[in-house]
């Protein structure tokens, strides 16, 4: 039996479509659905009801507590205190009811900033950009913990590490979503209301890499059955956008017709990520495969369909 926690959020519902597809057997918990992975106690009766009997004892843990810039910001103590307290209660009830596999994904924000390509290597080179310092540290303390676990009890976690997700079903909400999500938003409400001119946050210059939530779901549930790996483990193409030719990537598949302005007052976030796939792709035997533009236009569909008539 494989257990999906956040199994209703943005990656949880992709990695449980997929796993329907493939007739796996699983079970969908989440904080909606009545357990809340930050109590000790209530996890432990999860995994009891979930794996009791059970031969096949794997987890795939997609619940977190995240938001852009502006909601780490805002919620700073929460982000460390909540999905710290995740993290604690999940690998104790892996080591408690012989969890064969945990499937764990990190942010590539637990990078250092002054990394520019990110290799597994480096993981440990420097500090974390101011940006993303308390959501970084508490996806890097989980990699930690996981080791932890492993060198004492043997568990077996796979630690992958995710660009930043996007894709049909994402945020578009201002303090929620990452930049993607958010320019889609902001360019739509423009059209919409035939104003001249997008605010660009920043100074549009940063580089990201994208990651289509489609291809994080098939990295974690590949990560069932990869070979054991207690090193992190990045997911990705080493290929990247900057912020403002994404901006108007999204202008122009939007049909918006004004300007894009930066605005180099507000936050920047680390100048550069891309990733170095070369581990994950042999571990998984597979990379990401959705193109960016497509999954842009595919996303721009989800959200015009989903939020606007």
């Amino acid at each position: 039996m494989i257990l999906v926690t956040g199994a209703t959020g943005f990656l949880g519902k992709q990695v449980c479509a997929l796993l329907e597809q493939q007739g796996r057997p699983f079970v969908r918990a989440s904080l909606s659905l009545g357990t809340d992975l930050r109590d000790a106690a209530a996890t432990q009766a999860l995994f009891e009801r979930v794996f009791a009997g059970q031969a096949q004892r794997q987890v795939i843990h997609c619940a977190a507590f995240v938001g852009g810039i502006q909601f780490g910001l805002k919620h700073a103590a929460e982000l460390f205190h909540h999905n710290l307290a995740m993290t604690l209660s999940l690998l104790e009830a892996c080591k408690a009811h012989g969890v064969q596999r945990m499937v764990n994904p990190i942010s590539n924000c637990a990078y250092p900033a002054a990394a520019t390509l990110f290799k597994e290597e480096e993981f440990w080179d420097g500090p974390l950009h101011d940006s993303v310092l308390v959501y970084g540290f508490a996806r890097k303390a989980s990699w930690v913990g996981a080791y932890a676990y492993h060198q004492q009890h043997g568990l077996d976690v796979l630690n992958l590490i995710l660009s930043n997700m996007y894709g049909p079903g994402d945020h578009f909400e201002p303090e929620r979503s990452h930049a993607l999500g958010a320019l889609i938003h902001r360019i739509h409400e423009a059209k919409r209301q035939g104003a001249p001119e997008v605010v660009v946050w920043g100074s549009g210059k940063p580089v990201r890499e994208w990651l289509h939530v489609e291809d994080g779901a098939e990295a974690l549930v590949r990560g069932l059955d990869a070979p054991p790996c207690v090193d992190p483990v990045n997911i990705g193409v080493a290929s990247g956008i900057s912020i403002l030719d994404m901006a108007q990537l999204i202008a122009d598949e939007l049909g918006y017709p004004g300007q894009l302005r930066t605005d180099p007052s507000k936050p920047d976030g680390a100048p550069y990520k891309t990733v170095d796939g070369s581990r994950g792709e042999a571990l998984l035997g597979w990379r990401p495969q959705r193109e960016f533009r497509q999954g842009v236009r595919d996303t721009i569909h989800w959200y015009l369909k989903n939020h606007h008539a």
